[in-house]
């Protein structure tokens, strides 16, 4: 009977230290990660997510407030109604409800001289419904207004496919996007108030620094096919609540994992992908897809010795990305005092004041303010940008001066997003030259900006690729 005991506690111990197979293991529990989880999960692969910190969503996540006691996102995001991939990923997990998308793009703006206007579209097909916006504009002269005639032909050639599904580039990558919209004919006035702002929000940067391809690639998007591809969308939740936990239960109800404080690093054997070891724990898969951001790629091969030279070359090249980032100001008052979901602030510091009520309840005083391209910012203390938030709401939107402040906090997210600056290195693309590792991530080369779409179609190239690798083993 004793020798049974002992017989049984042997095996029970060899079984623990076997090591586990997956699938395909994806390290980095970000959109890109997690719509490549979710994406093989709903097809019958076994997948684990291993995320290295404690919370999901990588520079797309939420966090307790202490004093509020609210889940409060690591930065406002918004979507465009052309997300289709995103879309797509929060109808699988069953969040697309607390997402709230406008019929027609409509954004109310304020001006450096305090006066306000709004930007709406008509109902009617794209470009129709954005030319018949501009020429409704009460805040442009008729000069203005014909300008924008001038846009819309590079743009709508921009939409022309290739067979590979990539756009036509109407914008010479040694041009920044200020110098495109100025040989195409812009105004000042119609720069200061439309392109300028899109710029700062689809791309994270200065429109005098942002190489201009990108941002044709944005037009082309907004003047999609579809009356809605230009509205913008609202995530009703915090990011916690709209996508890393939904995505959790779909992967764990569809036989995969996700672990969190999970450091990994790639095992590879003769230049194939192994697995991955997590704290001197080894996972055993045949496919591994790297979903982290390109600060962090490199410290998932600690010997540089076992990966392939153009593998080094790719490391070298994410290592040398610049990044570009966002300062978020959450105020609470004492008061509703917003009249709007959001308000664009044109020269101002801060670019976008949001607010948090339809997050929160009707009765939320929390608002959110956002500078993009932050640079300059990210340096100043909290008092100073608490200070420098106040007063733009304040000259901007007079009636919230009566409104007493009792909570501040602020979010600097340093690497927001990568750099789009002209020079900047050539982003990788998702195969490598390692058998059974893929990358994915806003960064990769998906011929768009670093947004949350950029990742979520990062996520399902890497997805399709690991799909095809797996079928050929």
């Amino acid at each position: 009977m004793e020798y049974q005991v002992l017989r049984d506690e042997c095996l029970s111990f060899s079984t623990i230290q076997k090591p586990e197979m997956f699938d395909v293991t994806i390290i980095g529990a970000g959109f890109a990660g997690l719509s490549a989880a979710v994406d093989l999960a709903s097809r019958g692969v076994r997948v684990i997510v291993l995320e290295t910190r404690q919370q999901l969503g990588g520079r797309a996540t939420a966090f307790i407030d202490r004093f509020s006691g609210e889940s409060v996102d690591n930065g406002q995001h918004v979507l465009f109604g052309c997300y289709r991939k995103t879309f797509r990923f929060l109808s699988m997990i069953g969040s697309t409800s607390h997402v709230q998308l406008q019929h027609d793009l409509d954004v109310m703006l304020v001006d450096s001289d305090g006066q306000r206007t709004r930007f709406r579209c008509p109902p009617a097909p794209p470009p129709l419904n954005l030319l018949g916006a501009v020429l409704d504009w009460e805040a442009l002269t008729l000069r203005d207004r014909l300008s924008a005639l001038r846009i819309i032909h590079p743009v709508w050639r921009a939409r022309r496919r290739f067979k590979n599904n990539d756009f036509v580039v109407q914008a010479s990558s040694e041009e920044t996007v200020e110098d495109w919209l100025v040989r195409n004919g812009q105004t000042p006035r119609l720069r200061e108030l439309l392109w300028n702002p899109l710029a700062y929000a689809a791309l994270n940067q200065s429109p005098s620094h942002a190489a201009s391809p990108m941002f044709t690639r944005v037009l082309a998007e907004l003047l999609g096919p579809h009356q809605q591809d230009s509205a913008i969308g609202i995530p009703s939740r915090p990011l916690d609540q709209l996508y890393t936990e939904p995505a959790r239960t779909f992967i764990e109800t569809h036989g995969g994992e996700v672990r969190v404080g999970a450091p990994a690093q790639v095992m590879l054997n003769a230049g194939t992908v192994s697995g991955v070891r997590v704290r001197g724990e080894k996972l055993l898969s045949r496919v591994v897809i790297s979903a982290v951001p390109w600060f962090s790629l490199s410290s998932l091969f600690p010997n540089p010795t076992e990966y392939p030279l153009s593998l080094g070359s790719v490391l070298d090249a994410a290592s040398a990305m610049s990044p570009s980032p966002i300062v978020t100001v959450n105020l609470w008052f004492d008061r509703p005092s917003l009249a709007t979901p959001f308000v664009g602030l044109l020269g101002r510091t801060m670019h976008w004041v949001f607010d948090k009520s339809a997050v929160f309840g009707v009765n939320s005083s929390h608002l959110s303010l956002v500078s993009s391209g932050a640079d300059f910012l990210v340096s100043r203390s909290n008092a100073e940008l608490i200070s420098i938030a106040k007063q733009d709401l304040i000259d901007s939107l007079p009636e919230t001066r009566d409104a007493r402040l009792i909570h501040a906090m602020v979010v600097r997210e340093k690497r927001a997003t990568f750099s789009l600056a002209l020079g900047q290195p050539k982003r990788p693309g998702t195969k490598t030259a390692i058998s059974g590792f893929y990358l994915a991530g806003d960064w990769t080369d998906t011929g768009l900006p670093g947004t949350i779409e950029s990742a979520v179609v990062s996520g399902y190239y890497a997805a399709e690729a690991a799909l095809e690798s797996l079928s050929r083993i």
